[in-house]
């Protein structure tokens, strides 16, 4: 994490869900090939954002698979990524954690923080579904937020651009891709807002 990251208070921050708090990428690989056949992916391997562009699987399996996830979370089986529930507890006692995701829809991931989460936590987590990765800075400045934290390095840059401070979850996918801060674990998340 570089030193010139000031600390966060938690009411300035809010964060993606798929790739940053979700292990979505964990889901996408043993859907792959529990349902489909396509076994041995390895994360390392997903290295852009457009899946079919790194993997050999057939156009349209990539799209299927994640739609499956958008739609049942529960479901599929969607991990936290490691830490995420801890730290954003311990966030959710300082301020309302806000989460801005480019699905369509807020009630899978409102169902998944319910089965993730104690009651007390998923209450104060608010949720805004943008429906597109390219529309989130209006909902992030809406919210009145200062900083955010995603996993796709275009929304990042495009975030950074308009004067909100974005830091980059690193992942294979947006390496080499940007040179905004970045963040590699959850701890480093902590370090940052308490």
């Amino acid at each position: 994490m570089p030193a010139r990251i000031k600390k966060i208070h938690p009411a300035e921050i809010g964060f993606d869900f798929d790739g940053v708090i979700a292990d979505t990428v964990e889901a996408f690989i043993r859907l792959a090939c529990e349902q489909h056949g396509h076994c041995g992916i390895r994360p390392e391997q997903i290295t852009d954002f457009s899946v079919e562009a790194c993997l050999a699987i057939a156009p349209g399996l990539a799209e299927s698979i994640f739609l499956d996830i958008l739609r049942d979370s529960v479901g599929t089986g969607l991990l936290p990524l490691p830490g995420a529930v801890e730290v954003l507890s311990d966030l959710s006692r300082r301020a309302q954690v806000k989460v801005v995701t480019a699905r369509p829809e807020v009630q899978p991931v409102h169902a998944w923080l319910q089965t993730v989460f104690p009651e007390p936590v998923w209450q104060r987590i608010q949720v805004v579904a943008t429906g597109a990765h390219d529309d989130k800075t209006r909902y992030i400045k809406e919210l009145g937020l200062s900083v955010f934290i995603d996993d796709r390095a275009e929304t990042c840059v495009q975030l950074h651009r308009a004067g909100i401070r974005a830091i980059v979850f690193n992942q294979p996918w947006n390496r080499n891709r940007h040179t905004l801060p970045t963040v590699q674990t959850w701890a480093e998340i902590r370090e940052l807002c308490l």
